[in-house]
């Protein structure tokens, strides 16, 4: 972790779920924060990308159209709704299948690399207990020790 980022510059955890389906409020969240001007700056430059255009496109939603649905107002049960209306409806099925996804993403797959490349940039690379992308995310922003 560069600078200790302002916990009310933060979105949830990867791992929050908005109707049983996660990440969805962390992206919602990220939207509201950067338009407010709250957003912890080190999320900036991945706005919209990786798990965002993932999620998006998960959902078989435009990430600008879901960004304008956001700051449009509505809370994250309106959204996902929205969202299965626009793009597609998720079952119980689907939903374990992001939701596995997102769990266990940077966990010898095809980001691993990019993992261990965070965690060296944040001075974690000794820490071997963080083996996903979403661990690292709630050790980077203070949320686990």
């Amino acid at each position: 972790m560069s600078t200790k980022p302002d916990p009310t510059s933060l979105p949830c955890s990867p791992l929050d779920e908005t109707a049983g389906l996660k990440y969805f409020p962390r992206l919602t969240g990220k939207i509201r924060l950067f338009a407010a001007g709250k957003l912890w700056e080190e999320l900036h430059a991945n706005l919209g990308q990786g798990l965002d255009a993932a999620c998006a496109a998960f959902l078989q939603v435009d990430y600008h159209e879901l960004q304008a649905q956001v700051l449009g107002g509505a809370d994250d049960e309106t959204l996902l709704r929205w969202c299965e209306t626009k793009g597609r409806p998720l079952c119980d099925l689907t939903k374990r299948i992001w939701n596995h996804y997102v769990a266990k993403l940077g966990w010898n797959d095809l980001i691993s690399d990019t993992l261990a490349r965070r965690k060296a940039e944040s001075g974690l690379a000794d820490r071997d207990d963080i083996q996903t992308i979403a661990h690292y995310i709630d050790v980077d922003e203070g949320r686990l020790p």
